[in-house]
């Protein structure tokens, strides 16, 4: 079963999100970002989910991570929690 590790930054507009990702394409810290920022728990550890598997996140996001580059920022990925910006840490 395919495997990822990835950090997430999760708000709850486009147009927060799309202002998030240009501080970060401006060499903002994504860590930072999703400790001031982000409205999922995980926030408070800079976005890191962790590993996790293939099917374990809802389907958007699970695209994103399994099909998507390593450590670019993707996003703004639409799920039903809101709007996230990713970052894909490594696969296995």
């Amino acid at each position: 079963m395919a495997t990822a590790s990835a950090c997430h930054i999760l708000v709850k507009t486009k147009q927060e999100a799309e202002q998030l990702k240009s501080k970060l394409d401006q060499g903002a810290d994504f860590h930072q970002l999703a400790k001031k920022f982000s409205t999922c728990p995980s926030g408070k550890k800079g976005g890191d989910l962790g590993e996790f598997r293939k099917g374990d996140m809802v389907a958007p996001f699970d695209k994103a991570v399994f099909s998507g580059p390593l450590l670019k920022i993707q996003g703004p990925i639409k799920t039903q929690f809101g709007f996230h910006l990713i970052k894909v840490l490594y696969r296995s």
